[in-house]
């Protein structure tokens, strides 16, 4: 099973930014998936879900600006990330959970720097 994540870079504060996350070994249609991020020196800190209905949820931190998204038959998950902010730098993790056969998986990480 593999994650890769892509769409990370450099961008300037108020710019945008779209990660994605290929999902190999596993068909993501009955995965939860969630994008976390990991900032230097702090926790990592989940940043949006959204379950196999779809139905979404966003830390406080990102509402109004992140918006996750799924496409099930290309078997991969995004997050498009607007008017992005110096705070927001960090590397980014998709992760897959299995409710069903209680499994889950990481992806690499793709890193995210936003300069003021």
């Amino acid at each position: 099973v593999q994650l890769q994540a892509s769409g990370g870079g450099l961008v300037q504060a108020g710019g945008s930014l779209r990660l994605s996350c290929a999902a190999s070994g596993i068909s993501i249609s009955i995965y939860t998936m969630r994008w976390y991020r990991q900032a230097p020196g702090k926790q990592r800190e989940l940043v949006a879900t959204i379950t196999r209905g779809s139905v979404i949820n966003s830390a406080d931190s990102v509402k109004g600006r992140f918006t996750i998204s799924r496409d099930n038959a290309k078997n991969t998950v995004d997050l498009q990330m607007n008017s992005l902010k110096p705070e927001d730098t960090a590397v980014y993790y998709c992760y897959a959970y299995g409710i069903i056969n209680r499994d889950n998986y990481w992806g690499q990480g793709t890193q995210v720097t936003v300069s003021s």
